[in-house]
């Protein structure tokens, strides 16, 4: 399933749930703990894809996982629902968009900062500062590290980049220096 509206709809459907339970941010980070299961379980997604497994094995199964990582009964019956209606896959899109939708709820927006090594605690929170000053919202950052920058750092708030990588500023020369 690509990210498109049905994505959306579970993920609201599930934030609205979420919500008159008091648990956006529980379920949020439940979600996200399952999604990064399913993607990093070749056995699971391999239950779900080969047909000689019945529902009722993969069930079971789900079930037991459940369980076994102690999730709240709405994220367990959020989970079970998905299933039921062949949408699992979904589940990691079904996550980012939950959490994208509550983060946008809270009036929190989310910046991704790559950079090619780690940066320190205080980097990022005076980095945080000065986008929360540029944007007007609290500012939620996403840490990545990316060797091939060389140096600096990319962030993304939303479809705004900036980039002051190093690498970025080598091409921009390149293209400065080609005769016309």
């Amino acid at each position: 399933m690509s990210s498109g509206p049905l994505v959306k709809r579970y993920a609201r459907a599930i934030l609205e749930l979420a919500v008159e339970a008091r648990q956006v941010e529980l379920i949020g980070k439940e979600l996200g703990e399952l999604a990064t299961s399913w993607q990093t379980s070749s056995e699971l997604r391999e239950l779900y894809a080969n047909p000689e497994f019945t529902p009722a094995v993969r069930k079971a199964v789900l079930q037991e996982l459940l369980t076994t990582a102690g999730v709240s009964q709405l994220t367990r019956n959020s989970v079970l629902y998905l299933a039921d209606h062949n949408r699992l896959p979904a589940l990691p899109e079904i996550a980012h968009s939950f959490n994208a939708l509550a983060e946008h709820a809270a009036g929190t927006v989310r910046a991704e900062v790559t950079s090619a090594a780690p940066l320190s605690e205080a980097y990022y929170t005076q980095l945080q500062k000065a986008l929360e000053q540029v944007t007007g919202h609290k500012v939620s950052i996403e840490r990545k590290t990316d060797p091939n920058l060389i140096a600096g750092v990319v962030t993304r708030v939303g479809d705004r980049v900036l980039d002051g990588s190093i690498r970025a500023r080598l091409a921009d020369l390149k293209d400065t220096l080609k005769p016309a």
